[in-house]
């Protein structure tokens, strides 16, 4: 039995999980992931990281983030601490959605979850200080397959709701998408 409810966005794919926690007079009981309710939505592969985000000022952005083939992750976040928006960019060699992105706001307030398939980057912007989120990833980080868009790229046209406060120079730095960006073949 799925603990979740599933909705689709207009991305292939790309799913928001609604977690249904088990609770009572003390709080609830939620189960972060589980393989066998994972694989009724499609997701079979092993999972290899567990990776922990702590963004100390709203308004700080990470991302856009993204693993070349053939080390391309699936992953899925949950906001842990304070509020996210959180974003995912079709970069799918082919896909009819192509460079279009979705963006969500995930809170710890609320038990939800963005499952991004292969073929997505990957960014946040932090909404709340000390706001932390926990992505559960499929493939190990691989240095030589590090990429990413810039999040400030006016051809994404992503509308972060803060200004941006915070940024990594690697982020800030990243170049603009040109005509010749073809994305990846998963």
């Amino acid at each position: 039995m799925q603990r979740f409810d599933v909705i689709t966005t207009p991305i292939a794919g790309l799913l928001i999980l609604k977690a249904k926690p088990i609770g009572d007079d003390r709080g609830y009981f939620e189960r972060f992931f589980c393989a066998e309710e994972f694989k009724e939505i499609g997701f079979t592969e092993p999972l290899c990281q567990i990776n922990h985000s702590f963004n100390r000022e709203k308004g700080t952005l990470r991302g856009v983030h993204y693993q070349k083939p053939p080390f391309l992750e699936t992953k899925i976040v949950r906001c842990i601490r304070g509020k996210v928006h959180d974003v995912a960019v079709d970069i799918r060699r082919g896909s009819p959605t192509f460079l279009q992105h979705f963006g969500l706001e995930l809170s710890a307030d609320e038990p939800t979850y963005l499952y991004i398939p292969k073929g997505m980057g990957h960014a946040v912007q932090a909404l709340s200080d000390n706001a932390e989120i926990l992505y559960l990833v499929s493939t190990p980080f691989h240095p030589e397959a590090d990429s990413g868009l810039n999040p400030l790229d006016p051809a994404l046209n992503i509308k972060w709701p803060l200004e941006v406060t915070e940024i990594s120079p690697k982020d800030r730095q990243r170049p603009f998408i040109t005509p010749d960006f073809t994305g990846v073949e998963v």
